[in-house]
């Protein structure tokens, strides 16, 4: 039994705009209240579609990581960390690819979808179609039990519980197990391990799902015992072997689709984008420019605020009363265009003046960046060197 987990990566593509924001970041900010999390930046992710213009990801990491913290992502709450400096997620990826069917690879939805959309690059490398897995060691290898996903990402998680299932299956059953699961019930002391074995007992040969509960309990108050030794006892009780890597779950998250500056999904591509530390001034000129319901062509023409991209962002950034407002005075003309978003306008810019003040620090000193970044590489790598000495004991590669 592992303890709750949550984590989420993004590839490093410069700075940031509001669909970010709306469509993860703010989830990230939640979760970090609720759960211990772990975000990265997945540079190699980058490399994956990007090996051929490697120099734009360091900076793209930086101004990346700066937006997290101007979000209100807190280093203090959650590890923030770079998926290369931590080694072992490339050699736990090598060690799944030696057991994970090609099939299951070839058949993850978005392998061929992002093919045809980046049809201008060559994606017939070894590493696009293997970066579903280098996504499984990501999550794996901190034994995350949870992974906030959009709906359209799923699939990428169930490989995920497949690979760490089929892991378990190969691997689990340790040379010895049962010789060494009965050496750690002694590290328990006697009154425990006779409890221990009782409950088992109970558990096993009657069923008691109370006994299991109650064994469960009793390790969890067990300080003495080593993560490998804890692992054990709990196959132990439940009479299968060691669970060595934890099957993830999707935590799927609902996430509002901002829309871009033109009505289409916000993106840098589309070029319709504002970014989450925008100027001020740029800010209020894209939004008063912005596209609105083509049959208003004069201020007195009545509109349809569902053909106009602006009251999609009231929908997003304005209250019950504003949106009345708008749906009656457009339907009306009884507001011009200009002043309807105007209150757009007035909540975006409040939204991006906290932005703004978390990232000030960061911009006047990067080295405050670096350093938090340097702690959270610390603490992540320690979890991962602790999986992988399970993966390579449970390989017959610990050669100890």
């Amino acid at each position: 039994m592992y303890a709750e987990r949550v984590l989420s990566g993004m590839r490093p593509t410069g700075r940031l705009h509001l669909g970010h924001y709306h469509g993860v970041l703010k989830n990230w900010v939640k979760l970090q209240e609720e759960y211990p999390c772990l975000f990265f930046v997945a540079d190699w992710h980058a490399l994956t579609t990007n090996y051929d213009s490697p120099q734009i990801i360091e900076e793209s990491v930086w101004d990346m990581l700066i937006d997290w913290l101007a979000a209100g992502v807190d280093p203090a709450q959650a590890t923030l960390f770079i998926q290369s400096r931590v080694p072992e997620h490339a050699e736990l990826h090598l060690l799944l690819s030696m057991m994970c069917p090609l099939g299951w690879l070839e058949r993850v939805p978005t392998y061929k979808d992002q093919q045809e959309k980046l049809a201008n690059k060559d994606l017939s490398t070894y590493g696009f179609l293997g970066y579903p897995l280098l996504q499984s060691a990501d999550i794996l290898i901190y034994r995350a039990d949870k992974v906030p996903v959009g709906e359209d990402q799923v699939p990428h998680v169930e490989v995920t519980r497949e690979v760490a299932r089929r892991f378990n299956h190969l691997y689990g059953r340790e040379p010895g197990f049962e010789d060494k699961a009965r050496e750690a019930v002694k590290k328990l002391g006697s009154k425990r391990a006779r409890l221990y074995l009782e409950l088992r007992t109970r558990y096993q040969q009657d069923g008691e799902a109370d006994a299991l509960e109650q064994g469960h309990a009793l390790l969890d108050e067990a300080q003495n015992l080593s993560l490998g030794d804890r692992e054990r006892l709990y196959g132990y009780l439940e009479g299968s072997s060691k669970m060595i890597l934890v099957e993830p779950e999707a935590l799927l998250t609902h996430a509002a689709r901002m829309p871009g500056l033109d009505g289409q999904k916000m993106s840098k591509s589309y070029g319709n984008t504002i970014a989450l530390r925008e100027d001020r001034d740029v800010v209020v000129k894209k939004i008063r420019t912005m596209q609105t319901d083509p049959a208003r062509v004069r201020r007195t023409d009545p509109g349809d605020p569902e053909k106009c991209p602006v009251w999609q962002f009231h929908q997003i950034y304005t209250d019950e009363a504003t949106r009345d407002w708008v749906q009656t005075g457009c339907r009306s003309a009884g507001i011009g265009c200009l002043e309807c978003k105007q209150p757009v306008i007035d909540q975006v810019l409040k939204e991006q003046e906290a932005m703004h003040e978390r990232a000030q620090p960061y911009v006047d000193d990067p080295s405050l960046v670096r350093n938090i970044i340097a702690d959270g590489c610390e603490r992540a790598r320690k979890l991962a060197q602790e999986t992988m000495r399970d993966v390579r004991e449970a390989m017959g590669l610990s050669y100890s």
